[in-house]
């Protein structure tokens, strides 16, 4: 429906209704702030909307806006990463104390030990943990939306587990 040229807009209306949300939650948990994780979703369906003639078909919608949101989320990190070159504090850091003063944030004292953790951990198996963790993808999805293997994936994210389990424990204690 996409494709044709009549209904494109309508399509395309549809898709953002179906999977805006997830992809937003997907972004936001990358990026933490809500402006920029709104901003990313934006550009990440602007550039699905430039680029339907090229989607395939091979893998699912949903994969290919995926994996959309996902590029756009490591190269908005790596491009702050750049900014803040000559800062003293790293982007976990300040995303981290983003986490203690955002509004929006709703989660209780457990929740918030949990994603301060989870932001230590390096953007690919952060990423790989909130796929697994929170979305529910299995391992086959994400390979497809992440371009590797299950068995890198099942490594990174047991990895992934265990460093959490470290700091979460390190903390209590």
């Amino acid at each position: 429906m996409a494709r044709i040229p009549k209904k494109k807009e309508r399509a395309f209306s549809l898709l953002i209704n179906k999977y805006q949300q997830r992809l937003y939650w997907h972004l936001r948990k990358m990026i933490i702030i809500h402006e920029d994780a709104d901003d990313l979703l934006q550009n990440t369906f602007i550039k699905a909307w430039q680029n339907i003639e090229r989607f395939r078909g091979d893998a699912a919608f949903y994969t290919w806006l995926y994996r959309i949101a996902t590029n756009e989320a490591l190269n908005h990190l790596n491009k702050k990463r750049l900014e803040l070159i000559n800062s003293p504090e790293d982007l976990e850091y300040l995303l981290s104390k983003q986490l203690d003063t955002d509004p929006l944030f709703s989660g209780d004292e457990i929740e918030k030990r949990l994603q301060k953790s989870i932001l230590t951990l390096p953007d690919k198996q952060r990423l790989v943990f909130n796929m697994k963790y929170f979305d529910n993808l299995k391992y086959e999805e994400m390979a497809e939306i992440l371009e590797t293997s299950v068995g890198a994936l099942k490594a990174s994210y047991f990895h992934a587990v265990k460093k959490i389990e470290a700091l979460i424990k390190k903390e209590l204690f």
